[in-house]
């Protein structure tokens, strides 16, 4: 067994998660931001440019959290972690937020529901992702989650000592 808790949802061993994760962040950052160009300038761009953000972010978020739930839920020692449990269940309650801002936009109007609540939800979604991300972050540099088990180590093939103390891994 691994010492650190080990991702399976990976190409290789490259997890998909981290790769994956960057797409709705972005998304729905982007989306504060925008209905803050909308507010600013009128420009009716800025109204729908949010809206599509949004349910872009909710489309990449629902694969990110594939990768994600299929890692929480293969790995004992992941399900384990408090960060794991406060990232999964804020980011199951940012995309919520994010879809009921989507839903607001379509049916009323992408610039329509920008004030008061739509500005409000994108700024509460972000600053969800912000809790969310420092969470992902303690759970690979303080717990190792998907880390390699020793320096030079190239697969996540548990590294065991061999003939005059030296480490080598198992062939795959």
């Amino acid at each position: 067994m691994s010492i650190n808790p080990k991702t399976t949802a990976a190409i290789g061993d490259h997890p998909l998660h981290p790769m994956i994760i960057p797409f709705p962040v972005a998304f729905l950052v982007g989306a504060p931001i925008a209905d803050l160009a909308f507010i600013g300038t009128g420009d009716g761009f800025w109204g729908r440019a949010a809206m599509w953000l949004i349910g872009a972010g909710i489309v990449m978020a629902l694969v990110a959290a594939l990768a994600g739930f299929t890692d929480f839920l293969s790995e004992p020692r992941i399900r384990s972690l408090n960060d794991a449990w406060y990232h999964m269940v804020g980011n199951l309650a940012a995309v919520v937020l994010a879809l009921i801002n989507f839903y607001l936009r379509y049916a009323q109007g992408a610039e329509a529901a920008i004030k008061p609540w739509g500005v409000v939800l994108s700024l509460i979604v972000a600053g969800t992702l912000l809790f969310t991300g420092w969470k992902g972050w303690e759970m690979v540099q303080r717990h190792h989650v998907a880390v390699m088990d020793a320096p030079g180590q190239t697969s996540s093939e548990p590294i065991t000592p061999q003939h005059g103390g030296e480490s080598h891994r198992h062939a795959a």
